[in-house]
């Protein structure tokens, strides 16, 4: 049995650029689909916040239209609903990489707001992609990835092939414009390989131990392949 590292968002929300507040945290998916893959194969997950809050699901990834309908929807909600880890989550500031076999972070919007700008995040993600260890990221957890950083600044993920949500999403999404800046963006300004896949469509990217999914849909197609690295 391995035992994964779940890092979540520790916001309820996201600042827009004329300073509104945008309603998120994580995403439903993003997070169902992964810890059922996991445990069904017998894993153990640990949940992780900034400050060990107790995260915030996004109301929009539990509603009928994202979730192929109503039946859908509940499916979702009861799933989320069983997970008792994510109403005990550990510190993130308390978290030694050395102690896990895999480290996975989901989107929402979230991330944006608190992950991207988080130097401990930004440690864990580092000591992990270094360790050979499997790094699952997924849709916009890959904002956390902007504050991996070496002491000269450069990101450590930098000429990494990546997938993550897309400018196209978010405009389609009808987010973009009022964004303060977009995740797809910022990362190829990182110099973070971004590759780009169909808007909406499973798109997941392999690059040694580095896992990464564009979208929500994305998730459970990127846990299948954390389950091969870890055995």
């Amino acid at each position: 049995m391995s035992k994964i590292l779940f890092v979540l968002t520790g916001v309820d929300h996201w600042t827009l650029a004329d300073g509104t507040k945008h309603p998120t945290g994580f995403w439903a998916e993003e997070v169902v689909a992964p810890y059922e893959a996991f445990t069904a194969a017998g894993h153990e997950v640990v949940v992780a916040t900034p400050g060990g809050v107790v995260p915030t699901v996004d109301a929009g990834s539990l509603a009928p239209e994202v979730n192929g309908g109503r039946e859908g929807a509940d499916k979702v909600a009861a799933a989320l609903a069983s997970i008792g880890e994510i109403q005990h989550p550990i510190r993130l500031e308390d978290v030694r990489p050395a102690d896990y076999d895999a480290v996975f972070y989901p989107g929402g919007h979230g991330p944006m707001e608190d992950l991207a700008v988080n130097a401990t995040s930004g440690k864990v993600l580092a000591e992990t992609l270094r360790s050979g260890k499997p790094l699952g990221v997924v849709c916009h957890g890959p904002a956390a990835l902007l504050a991996a950083t070496d002491a000269d600044g450069s990101n450590v993920f930098a000429g990494r092939k990546v997938a993550a949500f897309t400018n196209a999403e978010e405009t389609q999404a009808g987010l973009a414009e009022k964004a303060k800046w977009l995740l797809e963006t910022r990362l190829v300004e990182a110099g973070v390989d971004v590759q780009v896949g169909e808007p909406w469509v499973p798109h997941v990217v392999v690059d040694g131990n580095l896992v990464t999914g564009q979208n929500p849909s994305s998730s459970a197609p990127l846990a299948a392949e954390l389950l091969k690295k870890l055995g």
